[in-house]
């Protein structure tokens, strides 16, 4: 086993798509960090003044008059008076949501990443690890080594977890070291809140917590991990069932692209919460923000990505063993 996953290591090392994901993590991240500091600056001018409280006494200014407007829908008012609950907890107990510094930008960026770019990024190592044994017919040299197919199935999933593994990584490692040039490398220590619940359009604060930003950043890399693995072995059963490299990336970026748009249109379709681009956002749960559907909750949303993830695998696993690769 371990021979057969140094073998695939050193095929994914070779097409060099990990330091291309890099470079474009990298790029983007730069982006990104000059769009933050834009945005500081635009703030700190319309405002006359650096003070967080002030900022957030501007956002419930800016709410509640949106919520005063006949135009919004009633689904975006209840968007928007959870926010205006959560900014006035905020500003009651003293806490800066944004405080500044790459630690903070770190988590910002995970938590923005979490259903669309890196799942982009996974899908390029997954989807590409079975279909191009076909596509390059390699596959019937590989399987004429002494090895169970089952065998070789795993050192390829294996390796899949271990380049996921390294992609959220890069994305953490990157997003600190560049930002922390313009926010400087602080903000560890940072208290942050955690813990607020929906119920019945209102924020309820029973369960929440006063954490270290690191100890919340722990939490969140590890949901961004799990959304990442779940991603790629959906990918990974892609590669299995479609022999094209280019069809499998094809199926997948649009049921991400659809999960993207369906977050924000199926709060009248419950049992849309049960498909698994519904529920990738699960840093969502952390920072209190409403769910897509009434109902769901962390455990709900971790439970359905579980199931997704267990049956992909199982079906990769049984169609390549039973599969005739002549």
């Amino acid at each position: 086993m371990n021979k057969l996953i140094q073998n695939e290591m050193m095929k994914l090392i070779a097409k060099k798509r990990l330091v291309v994901i890099a470079l474009i993590i990298g790029v983007l991240v730069i982006l990104f960090t000059y769009a933050q500091y834009k945005e500081i600056q635009t703030q700190r001018e319309r405002l006359g003044t650096d003070d967080w409280r002030t900022a957030v006494q501007q956002n419930i200014v800016d709410i509640t008059n949106r919520l005063s407007s006949s135009r919004i829908s009633e689904e975006w008012k209840k968007q928007l008076k959870i926010s205006l609950q959560q900014q006035q907890y905020y500003l009651d107990h003293d806490i800066n949501p944004a405080e500044p510094g790459a630690s903070t930008f770190m988590r910002i960026f995970l938590e923005n990443a979490i259903d669309m770019l890196i799942p982009l990024m996974v899908m390029v190592i997954a989807s590409d690890l079975v279909s191009s044994e076909y596509s390059q017919g390699t596959v019937k040299l590989l399987l004429t080594r002494p090895v169970k197919r089952w065998k070789v199935l795993l050192s390829k999933y294996i390796t899949l977890c271990f380049a996921v593994s390294l992609i959220v990584a890069i994305a953490g490692f990157l997003s600190y070291i560049l930002s922390g040039v313009v926010f400087g490398y602080k903000g560890f220590g940072t208290p942050i809140l955690t813990g607020f619940n929906i119920s019945d359009e209102a924020l309820n604060t029973a369960n929440v917590k006063l954490l270290s930003l690191w100890k919340f950043l722990l939490m969140d890399f590890g949901l961004v991990w799990f959304v990442a693995i779940v991603v790629g072995t959906l990918s990974f059963m892609l590669s299995v069932l479609i022999r094209s490299t280019a069809a499998g990336m094809g199926v997948m970026l649009a049921a991400l692209i659809s999960g993207a748009i369906l977050s924000n249109m199926v709060s009248s379709w419950e049992s849309a919460k049960y498909l698994f681009m519904v529920n990738l956002r699960l840093t969502d749960y952390m920072k209190g923000t409403a769910p897509p559907i009434e109902g769901m909750n962390l455990s709900f949303s971790m439970s359905v990505l579980l199931v997704w993830w267990a049956a992909a695998l199982l079906v990769s696993f049984i169609v390549f063993t039973k599969r005739d690769v002549y």
